[in-house]
């Protein structure tokens, strides 16, 4: 297929074969995938628009929320969620072909921090005396493996990846618990929603506020604006607001369109309370097949 061809151009957390562009992929088979080295990369290539979308992940059922995803959308980026995906995660532990049944002679192993996190029992059991050493992806890590021969170096990384650098699976499903999902956001400059909704969808909208300062009680009165128009929250989470100790953001996921009669009036009485408002979108959800 040519460039011409192409409808979107959607920036993903590289490089191919990563968890990020599977789920780019599921979601968008027919589009251009472009690779980059970090999650800021992919935002920011959005809000210059050198790609219309981004995929980047934001929350792992295992290790939480990407830190890095939520406070650059913050901090630093005035975009939208246009959908989220949803991927079951397996890791795998992958080396060279040339050390497939030398794993006594593991020196490192490379990976994302959270793939890493996601193993940790198992590499601590198993591979205890072997240093860990972070990674941009964990494709990056396994194509990092594939060019080291001189070296006994695994990846932890997912099928994919073995067979896009040609590894050697050396021991499969490291993950330390079976519901191994993450969360990703696909990211767009203008408040749109991705075009096909699946059935049954929930519409979730993303909101991140700030609280009115010295004022008693001001997340109870925050839950209470939607508790007693009985809209349902399915996640809050505070990350700090870098202005000092004791001064935090909350991201709060609400299942409810933003365009509902109710969930207007909920912002309306969050300004009134004093809160600052930043509204990601109404977005629905997408499950990649497993």
């Amino acid at each position: 297929m040519s460039q011409q061809q192409w409808e979107k151009r959607i920036a993903y957390l590289g490089p191919e074969a990563s968890f990020t562009y599977l789920a780019t992929k599921g979601l968008f088979p027919n589009d251009w995938h472009i690779p980059y080295q970090s999650i800021p990369e992919c935002i920011e290539a959005v809000a210059e628009e050198k790609v219309e979308l981004a995929v980047v992940p934001v929350e792992n059922a295992l290790e939480g929320s990407v830190p890095l995803t939520v406070d650059y959308l913050f901090h630093e980026a005035e975009l939208f969620v246009t959908a989220e995906v949803m991927s079951k995660i397996q890791q795998h532990l992958l080396v060279n072909k040339k050390y497939a049944n030398q794993l006594d002679m593991l020196e490192e192993i490379y990976s994302h921090p959270h793939a890493l996190a996601q193993c940790h029992k198992f590499l601590f059991y198993n591979h205890g005396g072997v240093k860990q050493t972070p990674y941009a992806s964990t494709a990056a890590a396994a194509e990092l493996v594939s060019k080291t021969e001189d070296r006994c170096i695994a990846a932890v990384a997912n099928a994919s990846a073995a067979v896009k650098y040609g590894l050697h699976i050396a021991e499969t499903n490291i993950h330390d618990f079976h519901f191994n999902h993450t969360r990703f956001f696909v990211l767009s400059k203008q408040n749109i929603r991705h075009g096909i909704v699946p059935l049954k969808a929930q519409p979730k909208t993303t909101f991140m506020l700030t609280l009115p300062t010295d004022v008693s009680g001001a997340l109870h009165q925050v839950l209470s604006v939607f508790a007693w128009r009985k809209i349902n929250l399915s996640k809050i989470e505070s990350r700090p607001l870098k202005t000092g100790l004791g001064n935090y953001f909350f991201i709060i996921d609400i299942l409810a369109d933003e365009d509902e009669p109710m969930m207007k009036g909920a912002v309306e009485e969050l300004k009134a309370l004093g809160c600052t408002l930043k509204s990601l979108g109404t977005y629905f959800t997408y499950v990649t097949p497993e």
